[in-house]
């Protein structure tokens, strides 16, 4: 059975940084495309990054330039590490594949505020 766990998120100020860390179990990741998602309260769940294979990546435009994707498949792990975080990035952050999205972990909870 697939699991991903999420974990890193936690309360920020404006302006600071979090690095996200997703580990997925029951599967070998390097075979997919993998991506961050989020999910705002009353939003639908948006993808925000996305690396494919090694290391060709692709980012939402709220985020490019702030955020930056990376992976180690030998740890069947992704990464989000997230600067200069605002108000808006407040969400929910999951990992998950990019193609065909399976079942979805927790989630870890990111909030930038004052």
């Amino acid at each position: 059975q697939v699991q991903l766990v999420e974990s890193g998120g936690g309360l920020v100020q404006p302006g600071g940084s979090l690095r996200l860390s997703c580990t997925v179990s029951g599967r070998l990741i390097d075979l997919y495309d993998m991506g961050w998602y989020r999910q705002a309260p009353g939003n639908q769940r948006e993808l925000v990054a996305a690396i494919f294979g090694i290391r060709y990546t692709s980012y939402a435009e709220s985020v490019k330039g702030r955020f930056t994707i990376s992976r180690e498949n030998d740890k069947n792990t992704v990464y989000l590490q997230m600067n200069g975080l605002k108000p808006e990035d407040t969400a929910v952050y999951y990992c998950n594949r990019v193609q065909s999205p399976g079942a979805w972990g927790q989630g870890t909870q990111v909030t930038v505020s004052s």
